[in-house]
């Protein structure tokens, strides 16, 4: 930035303003006299408008020269956290967070400090990894027009919080026009079941969207030599719908598979901002157990949907979403339960046939099942709905109707998880 009162005396600039604000100099003239950018010549002639008299461009130091030391110790003592979080092969941090220590400092300390201060002591401290130069950057345009459009959903297997000694896995969804952030879970395990009530949760709050953009997981997509089990299985890529996409098309929901690592990051890697401040924030708050990870991933969520205005939109995710919806940009449909069906549990359950034996019982895993009016060697559909950690309600469906409904404790169907 120039310093004009190096250069001028407080006559001439004020002389200058003047004679702008009566047309008879432009103002690209006196940004070239003083040396200035638009931005400094209007905030200069603000000043000038707001105390023509009073006017002066002698420089003022506002700030003072150092801060605190107690300041100066807490950005210490937090990027020491980061330095020995980032060391740690186990936990997936490579680089320093800046702005997360500043907004550290704020709410745990009360201390507000720029973020060049913490940038100029970390680099002063040995606590500063360079960015690698990527050749090719990713494009993370806003690909849609419509709320709904496109639902990014994606999963993290990572040492979330460190303290606890376990690897969990984050389940999110994303709408890519908004970059709104419905639904985010840990799990302690990937699993089917986990991401079709991931997939329930954001069709019962805001409909079915029109398509979800998804990796080649074999949750996700089957693929002939990579998940078929005998070698002359005849069926080709597609022609098995595993269970999560079962319930997609009940939803009339359009799959997009991400091809490659890359395809997918041309889109935009939306959970990497989130997930290396949730990581920080779990070391921070000791967390040790997956109920404290979850109330941590909930005040972040609450953070970048509320209270962040996104870089790539320029928005705050949640505002850009709600304004959508009121200007009927959105291609989110109802969600209806399609017939013969009579419930959700019907719709996000997952599915399988039995045939029924000459003693009117079907049997899963070892266990058999007694259906009332029900003649034998009749093809039954089952849909498998689990209530709780530790109990499963079977329906039982033949032609289009509801025949019976039985409940199991998991132990007892000897199921290690829920696939079936």
């Amino acid at each position: 930035m120039a310093q004009i009162h190096k250069q001028f005396s407080n006559e001439q600039v004020k002389d200058l303003f003047k004679r702008y604000m009566e047309k008879q100099i432009e103002r690209a003239y006196i940004q070239e006299l003083l040396g200035i950018k638009k931005s400094q010549f209007f905030a200069l002639l603000k000043e000038y408008r707001d105390n023509p008299g009073g006017f002066s461009i002698n420089y003022r130091r506002i700030s003072p020269k150092r801060i605190p030391k107690i300041v100066e110790n807490n950005i210490i003592k937090e990027l020491q956290i980061d330095k020995d979080a980032i060391k740690n092969k186990d936990i997936p941090l490579k680089y320093y967070n800046y702005s997360y220590i500043r907004d550290r400092l704020e709410k745990a300390y009360n201390q507000t400090v720029s973020l060049n201060t913490i940038i100029t002591r970390a680099k002063l401290h040995d606590f500063y990894i360079p960015r690698k130069e990527h050749k090719k950057t990713h494009d993370r345009e806003v690909l849609t027009n419509y709320i709904g459009e496109l639902i990014q959903h994606d999963a993290s297997y990572h040492l979330w919080a460190p303290a606890s000694g376990q690897k969990w896995c984050l389940i999110t969804s994303l709408d890519d026009h908004s970059r709104y952030i419905p639904y985010g879970k840990f799990e302690e395990h990937e699993s089917s079941w986990a991401h079709i009530q991931a997939l329930q949760s954001v069709v019962i709050k805001h409909g079915c969207s029109y398509s979800y953009y998804i990796d080649c997981h074999s949750i996700f997509r089957y693929v002939r030599g990579r998940d078929q089990v005998h070698q002359k299985l005849e069926k080709f890529t597609d022609e098995v719908d595993p269970q999560w996409k079962q319930v997609l098309i009940d939803c009339h929901i359009k799959p997009i598979y991400a091809l490659s690592p890359q395809a997918k990051g041309k889109v935009e890697r939306p959970y990497q901002w989130l997930q290396d401040r949730i990581i920080r924030s779990c070391i921070r708050e000791d967390v040790k157990t997956i109920a404290h990870g979850q109330r941590v991933l909930n005040a972040e969520l609450d953070r970048y949907n509320h209270k962040q205005v996104h870089s790539t939109t320029g928005e705050i995710p949640y505002l850009r979403f709600r304004n959508a919806k009121e200007r009927g940009k959105s291609l989110f449909h109802q969600f209806t339960i399609p017939l013969p069906y009579l419930t959700y549990k019907d719709i996000f359950a997952f599915r399988t046939t039995r045939f029924v034996d000459q003693y009117c019982k079907v049997t899963i895993k070892n266990m058999a099942f007694r259906l009332k009016d029900v003649e034998p060697r009749q093809t039954i559909n089952i849909r498998v709905y689990p209530l709780n950690d530790s109990l499963i309600e079977l329906r039982f469906w033949l032609k289009g109707k509801l025949v019976d409904t039985q409940r199991v404790k998991k132990q007892e169907l000897g199921l290690s998880s829920f696939q079936l």
